[in-house]
């Protein structure tokens, strides 16, 4: 069976790769003055000036309203070389945005099949923390809206790195029994790393003031528990219980080991740690030391593969006429949680500013019509999701605006994403809900 699963995938996504290269539109949206041509000319305005600005070379836009994809255009070049086009089938790097794909539904499904509970303390289930007192009363349901006081980010390539060169303890240009983790072609991390990271994750520090402070350290640990409570690896249970059965072919980690046929966006041109051109290989350093299969960052995806994904959260759990997560678990996990102490956040999903409806476009995240129960993420390479169940609709927008360096930030200061969506919520919003 795997290895005719192994030859069907690469078929399936080859005959993909036979459809045209351009704007598609899959469905005309029923009941709405709909005017494509409008429609295109604004968003391709927006987009157009974000490429000549440099905040991406390429991106593409996927939208979809009541369960259909009226929308799906790719935009530009991999590079600012101008020559290898981005396409409908490319794949990207989807950052941040695998918190919501990757980790999340697994916990959502395990708080449905009674093996989590949101809100003992998390230490029942990743034991280490039993032993750390700062840690032990902290809750998941804490941890997850981000309102535990743990530190937001340990940059854990300064253990891997000294006087810019590599640690030969920790990273082998070859592999062998101590060193099968992969991060890069001729890189190899030794497997007890994560071991590590994990001890120093547990024993980091937690501030007293429970207040809102955006922390991804869990999403490192998030694999491995899960792997605990469901008797599998990570990967392969996010496989057979929801991407396989949803159709996301594309939707994995590390895709320069797979025979994938799509071509695959670059990320940027690491100076410090591969000393190379990063394609195919995680961007994130910290998912790259876990050998790119993480929490917190690492899975590549299609547009239309995320779409799968962002269409069965709208329709709570329910895609194609199964339910894969229950409803009642993801009206919790994509609530607001701590609203009276100024938090925005849901159980790993983004939501809303507080009091965004009230906002001007400049000032909003994301767009100011956008209901209070859609929800999302963003991604640190320049990509987004975002899905709306009162007004049923889908927003996908994918970029490598890292490319060729991180410090590229035309995209969040051109408020770009925001725009774009403003523009399909103009399009569909009835005129009297309309700014």
């Amino acid at each position: 069976m795997k290895k005719l699963v192994l030859i069907i995938v690469p078929l399936l996504l080859f005959a993909q790769l036979l459809l045209p290269q351009q704007s598609v539109e899959k469905n005309s949206p029923n009941g709405f003055n709909f005017d494509k041509t409008k429609i295109e000319l604004q968003v391709d305005s927006i987009i157009t000036n974000g490429i000549q600005n440099h905040a991406f070379p390429g991106a593409q836009l996927l939208v979809a309203k009541d369960n259909k994809i009226v929308f799906h255009k790719a935009y530009g070049y991999h590079t600012y070389d101008s020559i290898q086009k981005v396409g409908l089938t490319d794949l990207y790097d989807l950052a941040s945005v695998t918190k919501i794909l990757g980790p999340l539904p697994a916990l959502m499904k395990l708080v449905d099949d009674g093996k989590l509970d949101l809100d003992v303390p998390f230490r029942t289930y990743w034991k280490p923390w039993g032993k750390r007192k700062n840690k032990k009363d902290i809750t998941l349901r804490q941890i997850l809206s981000h309102q535990a006081g743990l530190v937001p980010y340990i940059v854990f390539l300064g253990k891997v790195i000294k006087n810019g060169e590599l640690k030969k303890r920790f990273v082998k240009e070859k592999p062998n029994a101590r060193f099968q983790n992969q991060v890069y072609k001729g890189l190899y991390i030794k497997n007890r790393f994560q071991r590590k990271m994990y001890r120093i994750i547990n024993r980091s520090k937690v501030s007293n003031d429970k207040v809102y402070k955006y922390s991804g350290l869990t999403f490192l640990i998030f694999p491995e528990l899960i792997s605990q409570l469901t008797g599998t690896t990570y990967e392969n249970y996010l496989k057979k219980t929801f991407y396989f059965p949803l159709g996301c072919y594309t939707l994995g980690f590390n895709p320069k080991l797979k025979e994938f046929p799509n071509k695959i966006v670059p990320t940027e041109n690491d100076t410090l740690f591969r000393k190379a051109f990063v394609q195919g290989w995680v961007h994130d350093e910290n998912a790259s030391l876990m050998g790119g299969v993480s929490g917190n960052a690492g899975l590549f995806g299609t547009a239309d593969d995320l779409a799968k994904m962002m269409l069965m959260y709208q329709n709570y759990g329910l895609y194609d006429g199964k339910q894969f997560i229950s409803k009642k678990t993801i009206e919790e996990f994509t609530k607001v949680q701590f609203p009276e102490n100024e938090n925005r956040r849901g159980l790993g999903f983004d939501k809303p500013l507080l009091g965004n409806d009230t906002l001007s476009l400049k000032d909003a995240y994301p767009s100011p019509l956008a209901s209070q129960t859609s929800f999302g993420h963003s991604g640190f390479t320049g990509t987004f999701a975002w899905a709306d169940p009162e007004n049923q609709m889908t927003f996908i927008f994918l970029s490598n605006r890292v490319y060729p360096t991180r410090d590229h930030r035309n995209l969040y200061d051109l408020k770009i994403r925001v725009a774009l969506q403003d523009v399909f919520y103009k399009a569909f919003l009835p005129n009297e809900v309309k700014k």
